[in-house]
Order: C-alpha cells, then structure tokens, then sequence
C-alpha cells in the first residue's frame, strides 16, 4: 500500500512547468507500430504506462532508445521480425490502442479478455471488437485470450458511434489509416488528446479532415514517415494546479500553450469565485480570500457542475471541483455522466469532515464551507481521485495521509516533487 502524508494549510505559491498527457502520450505509443521509420518523441513523462509499453516493444523486437533525463524517446520497429508474437500487457486499458497496429504489422495479437484499468465502472470492449471486424479482422477465444487475426487488407468504411469514446474513436482513425481509401466516424470524440493523436498522425504522414469535431474522415496510407514531435502540456494537469491554488488560497502559473481549451474550464472555476488569467503561454489563478459557490442567476436551481464527453468539462476534471465545492461556502451539484463508479469515494470526503449526499450513481452534492480536520483516507484506483483527496489535504492545518495514492504516478511523474516546490510538505511514505 503506497501512501501519501500531507503537512496542509499553507498557501501554495510559484509557477509549474506541466508534463505531457498520458492520454495523449500513450495512443501516440500505439500508433507508432505503424511505421518502419525512425520516430523521435520529446516531452515523455516517465510513468508506469510509458514503462510498460517500452517494455512490451522491446520484448517485441523494437529498438527503442528512452532517457529520461532528457524525456525523449527513440522508437525504430524495422527491427521486429514478421514472426514475432504479440500478447499485449494486460496491466493497462491502453493496451488495447496498439491491435490495429499489430494487425497491420505481424496479422495477429493476443488480449486477455479482462482488460484493467481504472476503477471508474465498466467499460466495455465491445465497440473496439466492432471497428477491428470493420477493417477485417476475425476474432476468436483462445483459454482467457482473445485472438484477433487479420489477413489481408481491406476497404475503408464508415461507422457510427453509439457513445463518443475516446479510444474507439482513436482505434477506428488507426485502424483507417491501413485500409484503402477513405473511412468515416461519425459521433467521433474531439478531446485535446485525440486532436493531438491526429496532429502526430498527420505528421507521420496520415490525411485526417475534421479532427476536433464529432465527424472525422480518414484516408488510407500507404507509408509513414519519420517524425520528430514534442507532446504538448496535460490540460488535466494545467488545471489541477490552478484547482489546488484556488483550494489553498496560494497564487499559481501553470505553462499553458493552448488556453483556447479552458473557456469552459474557466467558467467552472468561476462559479466557485475564482479567476483564471491567461498570458504569454501561462495560467494563473490568484485564490480569492474565500471560496464562495456563485448564486445562478434563476436563484431556486442549484449550482451544478456537469461532466460529460468533450466539449463539456471532461470528467477525469470532476474530482478536482468536487474539492473546490467542499471548500467553497455553497451547495453544489456534481454529475458524472459518464462513469457510474466515478463518485462512490465522496465517503472519503466526510472523514475530513465535509458533508456531500450522494443522490444517486452520477450525482453528488456537497455542502461546502464547513471547518475540515486533518485525516487518513484511502483513494480508490481513480487518478485525479487520488489527487482530489491530496487537494483537500493540502488546505487543510495539520498532518493527513492518503493510502493507496500510486495511481498518481500513473499519469504524473513529477506531480509530488511540484507541489512540494509550491510550499506543501508531501511525501511518498512506500
């Protein structure tokens, strides 16, 4: 059990450079496969997803070159031999990103069929299964192995998401780039990262029109190309420091290349009287004195907060303002339409001394304001979770220890080193 301790009540002060997003980073990984070319990626967060992956392709024959001191990562897969065997890690969701590439490339990979990943609720491989036997797969089950085989290549297609998924959507936009012709996906997710999955992807040579929007066409590529690509900042983490200067009263800058993406990021932290200013590639929220949950307008309704897929606030960021709404004077309502286990941890919250009522598996309000105390409380396998209860930690006086905080390396290498440089007492008690 790995645990966080937390010395709180300090205002945290000074500026953060941010690491790249692991969900772009990862998708990115997967799609490399596709190429024979040299690939230079820069800006690579040394996480336990990136580890993982580094050491599949090794296993696989790839020649792959990573220092992390300098996070830049040499991929070359000529080196693979068309008779190696691919059983994807089974430890990581994103596993599932690197089919259409393996396809492509040896006809064949192997995927347990529980595939782990975060906590949040079930997700289903269904839809994933559905553009492989798109672009002409066969799959079968062999013991706890699914077996997808792929023997020839096929024409494009186009296809209809129930759900806008993000790795569906990224799966169906790789997979497209080795059929013929031109493919479309329709109800297509436009996150950050699936845009950025799209710029490396052009870069390597692939015709993709529409990214950022829900209707995305894609044309058959015939040869990828070297690139050289730096990953651009995680806006997950840009704004989880702006939340923990809002949280601690402090006055944080966070590096930010692509404010265009938090009109509405800034909105929400808006409504608990807090301000973003975005300058010269930087945020900054000075906290106010007091957080206060901002009155609407038709005075009877209740603040709300809602998550749901891109364009709307992303709900991996939900957790962060639930941390606000505890603090802030108010009542709010949070909705998580996406993930029905994203909320059950709210009883984690009350060990501070905060009071929320769970309405049902996607609402939350809480009933913010009220003096919190210093506390052990256990994340469950939810990154920003784990980050969300560390935020109410580091507001409050006194000594708190978060059990089960790992999943924080997943997705943020320097994220304890960070904070401790803003003025919080933290560290890793293994």
């Amino acid at each position: 059990m790995t645990a966080l301790r937390v010395r709180g009540g300090q205002k945290l002060v000074g500026k953060i450079d941010p690491s790249a997003n692991k969900n772009a980073v990862l998708p990115v990984l997967c799609a490399t496969l596709l190429s024979d070319a040299p690939i230079m990626l820069r800006n690579v967060p040394e996480i336990t997803d990136v580890q993982r992956i580094h050491a599949f392709f090794t296993d696989l024959g790839s020649t792959v070159d990573w220092d992390k001191d300098s996070k830049t990562l040499k991929i070359d897969h000529s080196t693979i031999s068309s008779s190696a065997k691919a059983k994807l890690p089974q430890a990581m969701r994103a596993s599932i990103m690197m089919i259409p590439g393996l396809l492509a490339r040896l006809g064949e990979a192997r995927l347990e069929h529980e595939v782990k990943g975060c906590t949040l609720g079930a997700r289903e491989i269904d839809p994933h299964v559905q553009v492989f036997k798109a672009f002409g797969a066969e799959t079968s089950y062999e013991g706890k192995d699914i077996v997808f085989c792929n023997s020839h290549k096929v024409d494009g297609t186009r296809m209809w998401l129930e759900y806008a998924s993000v790795t569906t959507t990224e799966n169906f936009i790789i997979s497209a780039l080795t059929a013929k012709g031109s493919s479309q996906i329709v109800n297509a997710a436009c996150e950050p990262h699936v845009q950025e999955l799209c710029t490396f992807l052009e870069k390597m040579g692939g015709k993709i029109r529409g990214k950022g929007t829900s209707m995305v066409s894609v044309e058959g590529c015939e040869k990828f190309q070297s690139v050289d690509y730096t990953f651009v900042e995680d806006f997950h983490e840009v704004a989880t420091f702006l939340a923990l200067s809002a949280v601690t009263g402090g006055d944080i800058s966070v590096r930010n290349t692509q404010p265009e993406d938090f009109m509405l990021i800034d909105r929400t932290f808006e409504k608990f009287g807090a301000f973003v200013e975005h300058k010269d590639g930087w945020s900054r929220l000075e906290a106010p004195s007091e957080l206060c949950v901002q009155q609407n307008f038709t005075s009877h309704l209740t603040t709300k907060v809602e998550a749901a897929p891109w364009p709307y606030i992303p709900a991996d960021l939900l957790p962060i303002f639930i941390a606000l709404g505890v603090k802030a004077k108010g009542q709010t309502m949070f909705w998580n339409k996406v993930y029905e286990g994203g909320l059950t941890w709210h009883t984690e919250l009350s060990l501070f001394g905060a009071h929320t009522l769970l309405c049902d598996p996607h609402r939350l309000i809480t009933f913010g304001g009220d003096a919190l105390r210093p506390a052990t409380v256990t994340s469950p396998y939810i990154i920003r979770v784990a980050i969300a209860l560390l935020m109410v930690a580091a507001s409050i006086d006194g000594e708190s220890t978060i059990l089960d905080a790992d999943p924080i390396r997943r997705a943020h290498p320097n994220f304890v080193p960070n904070i401790d440089s803003l003025g919080v007492d933290v560290q890793w008690d293994d």
